[in-house]
């Protein structure tokens, strides 16, 4: 009863939430304005700020919100590790790595698709080393490792590229890019990275049964018909899909997949498959929360969405690190 109530809620707040991110900016949109821009009256400039610049900035935040904290939740459930997350483990990076090439040779230019294609492959060869490096019973400690291993090598080769960049103005953008914005997001980015989105949302949510098998130990798992080496495909194709078409509409984002399905677990049990659509949801959540404190901070110049989110998970990070450290004592 408990996940019914909170998914009502947090759909509540995600949509509290909208309206406000909706009607706020530079040009204040009142309840009537937006009433009478629903039912076809009202300003067209007005109309044109909402549904062409605001509306599409929104619904990419919630994307991207919804794929980094499903992913995070499911990784957590897989590897059987708390402080599994695409962004501590390396997949964002390696993602990035993925758009940061197609941007550099000019594909995403010519041809769009291609910078989620690149993310997504970049994310999926991630994700499978990393399980390769960690093997089945990983430690925190062998993950943290594997995860800073993959990271620091597509940090690597991601600077080697800027390195190497000719163009001075695709530098700015790939720099600009990697700290995480959704900035001037149009309706074909969101969707151009929607059903990359939703395709890997599918496969991680179908996985729910299969991960909560698995927490009583692969032999238990596969004597109630679990396949072990399936699930293991499918949460890695779809956290590769989820968090490549996320991070090609957004940049790297990070720790979202991390602090959500922590705040969100107490509420749901240690099952992983009730928390995987309120992580969802919760990730929607802060995701637009983020974003509207950033249109509403008082700068000169707009903060990058991948700074903010980076300063509220390091420190939620490092105190998880810290009580697990604790717990194993």
């Amino acid at each position: 009863m408990i996940p019914a109530r909170l998914h009502f809620a947090l759909a509540v707040l995600l949509g509290v939430l909208c309206l406000v991110a909706l009607m706020t900016g530079p040009v204040v949109v009142t309840v009537q304005d937006l009433w009478r821009l629903m039912t076809g009256g009202g300003d067209q400039r007005l109309s044109l700020v909402l549904w062409e610049i605001r509306l599409p900035r929104i619904v990419a935040g919630a994307m991207v919100g919804a794929a980094l904290a499903l992913s995070g939740a499911a990784l957590q459930g897989l590897l059987r590790n708390p402080l599994a997350d695409p962004g501590v483990i390396g997949v964002t990076a390696s993602a990035a790595l993925g758009a940061v090439l197609a941007l550099f040779l000019g594909l995403a230019t010519v041809w769009p698709w291609l910078l989620p294609v690149f993310a997504i492959t970049a994310a999926l060869l991630a994700t499978m080393l990393l399980t390769a490096l960690a093997g089945r019973e990983a430690s925190v400690l062998t993950l943290i490792l594997a995860g800073v291993a993959v990271s620091s090598f597509a940090g690597a080769l991601t600077s080697l590229v800027i390195n190497l960049s000719p163009n001075p103005f695709t530098l700015g953008e790939i720099v600009l890019w990697l700290l995480g914005s959704l900035a001037n997001r149009s309706g074909a980015d969101v969707l151009l990275a929607a059903p990359f989105v939703a395709a890997g949302a599918a496969l991680l949510l179908s996985a729910g049964r299969g991960l909560d098998a698995l927490t009583l130990g692969e032999d238990t798992a596969a004597t109630l018909g679990v396949d072990g080496r399936r699930l293991r495909l499918m949460v890695v194709f779809g956290a590769a899909l989820a968090v490549g078409a996320s991070v090609a509409i957004s940049g790297a984002v990070g720790f979202v997949g991390l602090v959500v399905p922590h705040i969100v677990r107490p509420f749901v049990g240690y099952a992983p498959a009730r928390l995987l659509l309120p992580s969802a949801i919760g990730g929607a959540v802060l995701v637009v929360a983020a974003d509207l404190a950033i249109r509403l901070a008082p700068t000169t110049q707009e903060l990058k969405l991948g700074v903010v989110t980076a300063l509220i998970g390091a420190p939620f990070f490092l105190h998880l690190l810290w009580t697990t450290r604790r717990a194993m004592r």
